[in-house]
């Protein structure tokens, strides 16, 4: 039926409504119930005809209806084709493609790794071995592995120190 109220249950709501209005009062009561819905209708349709109005005529097709998200995505992205858009959903499916993503993602990563051992210093081959080998490196010689520019700065010097960037 109506709000997913059945026959039973609306049954039991009249007997209800009988009690504990009365039979006598239960027609006034409903009589000021429907009153009071047909002027809420009233001013939910004026209010929708002023927001129309001062939209502009851009929107005289405006529906608000179109602002529930199901209504916005059924009409705008799926096209209204079929109830749930599965033709583009599989479009939009084939279109993105993880497996190239990632791979992408991984060249990048090459390529960073590429240039910072570049601007290190460090040669390619080199840069490989040394990240394969300094954690083993590191347990031997009980402190962490020294990067190659502190190497140059020497064992007494300490590193340089900007206090403008700390």
């Amino acid at each position: 039926m109506f709000f997913d109220i059945g026959p039973l249950e609306l049954v039991a709501l009249v007997v209800l409504a009988v009690l504990v209005f009365g039979p006598d009062k239960l027609p006034k009561v409903i009589q000021d119930t429907m009153a009071f819905i047909r002027k809420v209708r009233e001013f939910s349709d004026n209010a929708k005809e002023d927001i129309r109005r001062e939209l502009g005529p851009e929107f005289k097709d405006f529906e608000f209806e179109d602002l529930n998200p199901k209504t916005f995505i059924r009409k705008n992205l799926m096209n209204g084709d079929d109830e749930y858009g599965i033709g583009e959903l599989k479009e939009l499916r084939d279109s993105l493609d993880l497996r190239k993503e990632m791979a992408e993602v991984t060249d990048l990563r090459k390529d960073v790794r590429e240039v910072t051992d570049a601007v290190n210093g460090v040669e390619p081959a080199k840069a490989a071995s040394t990240a394969a080998g300094a954690s083993g490196t590191a347990a031997a010689n009980g402190s962490a592995a020294t990067p190659d520019r502190l190497k140059k700065l020497g064992a007494e010097e300490p590193p340089p120190f900007d206090s403008d960037a700390t």
